[in-house]
């Protein structure tokens, strides 16, 4: 199989090569959708996990991408980002198959084994990641970034909707039935997953590579290189500041709902897929608004949202009916859909978009290992924390008597995880603030964008009916609150 780099490629050729990508893209979901977060963290509960140990599998992600040094130097020694890109989808796919193998053949397995075979399969596609994506700014048209990435998740994340109903569904008839079988089965899946990956690289090997040209500088002075570049280091503080709040909470979400809530996972997968459609329906919008006006303003609307979503979390489970908790718990992942499409999308294109062509690879590598430290530190500390509040909770309820009958209504219960969301919303409101600074070609002010998104989401409300007033609830809820207070301060100067 030859991987060689072409200088020029044709159109047709282009044409091909984002089909490739793009069905490598699906293969890697069916992959992630067998081994998603839910899964894995039920299967390490099941085989007996920690919340240190929760932690661990949820920074592991994140701090294997520190190996993304090595993945410069190969690129600079080969100059062949493409052989790079799918000799590691190959190793970091078949450690899915050994995770299991094992839990097969060795009784249980352990939570050791299971982190230890997902390290290489973390640090691979780390290593793979950087000559991706320095590879796909030279293969997919700028001008159409957005566009194409929105369309090729829009595809990828319709297939996880599919499989997770089917595999979540299938998962809580065997606990039901087989519940002897639920390790196996979960076993079974990682198998099937890591097949699965293995034919999305060979798929991926299809796509053709434009030649690139590197400098021959020292690696260490190239890795200074984004840190001297002013914005681009606004953009590493605000991406550090921001993933690792959101870390401290989310990894999380899923163990207070099966461990806190009793929740089964069918409920789980189903809320996550409820999140995943409302991404899918809303990130046409979000990338061709990105693509005509900027990223940030994008990440300005959007994050907002998804703080309010995070704070949300603390009021899950104090309700004493459970279809009132669920109803919340379906409005956060509606919520979080809308809103993590518009961040997820326009933190990634931002970083294409501040990269030098020449230089992409080294400046998006500095991006992903800088952040990978923060944004694993995250989870760590969030475990950390959530042991320290294991015993510790705060109860703030209002009480009302009368001569018939009294009431009693929980306003505010905060114990073990519910501390983690208001501590990583607290602080991602800060990281916020911190994107500001950050300097982006073609830059449109968020209140512009802001109306021209409304006028056009109103005259096309059948495909846009999700986003509406959705980008506005901040400003208008601080306008009700500086309404309030300044009729307040008059009535008082009265």
């Amino acid at each position: 199989m030859s991987l060689q780099p072409r200088p020029e490629l044709t159109e047709s050729e282009v044409q091909k090569g984002l089909k490739m990508v793009i069905w490598d893209g699906l293969l890697a979901e069916v992959m992630t959708s067998f081994t998603g977060s839910a899964f894995l963290i039920s299967m390490a509960l099941l085989m007996g996990a920690n919340n240190i140990q929760i932690g661990l599998l949820a920074a592991l992600p994140t701090f294997t991408n520190l190996s993304q040094l090595l993945s410069i130097w190969l690129v600079r020694k080969y100059n062949n980002r493409r052989a790079v890109a799918v000799y590691c989808a190959y190793l970091a796919r078949f450690p899915l198959i050994l995770i299991g193998c094992s839990v097969l053949w060795v009784t249980g397995g352990s939570v050791s084994m299971l982190i230890f075979f997902l390290f290489f399969y973390y640090g691979f596609g780390s290593i793979a990641g950087p000559s991706w994506n320095s590879w796909m700014k030279d293969l997919v048209p700028e001008n159409m970034l957005g566009t194409y990435f929105s369309r090729r998740t829009r595809y990828t994340q319709s297939v996880d909707v599919i499989l997770s109903i089917i595999l979540g569904i299938s998962l809580d008839f065997i606990k039901r039935r087989y519940p002897q079988l639920e390790l196996s089965t979960y076993a079974i899946f990682f198998i099937v997953a890591g097949s699965f990956g293995m034919l999305g690289g060979y798929l991926l090997s299809k796509a053709p590579e434009p030649q690139s040209f590197l400098t021959s500088a020292n690696i260490f002075s190239l890795f200074r290189q984004p840190l001297r570049d002013i914005n681009f280091r606004r953009l590493l503080i605000f991406n550090s500041a921001w993933v690792f709040a959101l870390n401290i909470a989310t990894p999380f979400f899923t163990v207070f709902m099966m461990k806190g809530m009793g929740l089964p996972i069918s409920y789980i997968i189903i809320l996550q897929i409820i999140s995943q459609l409302f991404s899918i329906l809303t990130l046409r919008i979000w990338g061709v608004f990105a693509d005509r006006y900027s990223n940030k303003s994008i990440i300005a609307l959007s994050a907002p949202i998804y703080i309010l979503c995070i704070i949300a979390w603390c009021f899950v489970g104090i309700y004493s009916k459970m279809y009132a908790n669920l109803a919340l718990l379906v409005v956060i992942h509606i919520f979080t859909g809308v809103s993590t499409s518009g961040i997820n999308l326009s933190l990634t294109n931002i970083g294409l978009k501040l990269a030098p062509r020449g230089d992409a690879i080294v400046y998006l590598s500095v991006k992903n290992i800088i952040t990978a430290v923060f944004s694993s530190l995250g989870p760590i500390a969030g475990g950390i924390l959530a042991d320290f509040f294991t015993h510790r909770s705060l109860l703030i309820s209002a009480q009302w008597s009368g001569p018939e009958s009294g009431k009693l209504l929980r306003l505010v219960s905060l114990h073990e995880w519910n501390f983690l969301f208001l501590i990583g919303a607290v602080l991602a409101l800060f990281a916020l603030e911190l994107l500001a600074y950050v300097k982006e070609l073609g830059e449109v002010q968020k209140d512009i964008v802001k109306r021209i998104m409304r006028t056009s989401i109103k005259s096309n409300l059948k495909e846009y009916f999700l986003i509406g007033n959705i980008i506005s609830w901040h400003e208008q809820l601080k306008t009700i609150v500086k309404h309030k207070i300044r009729r307040k301060t008059a009535k008082a100067a009265h």
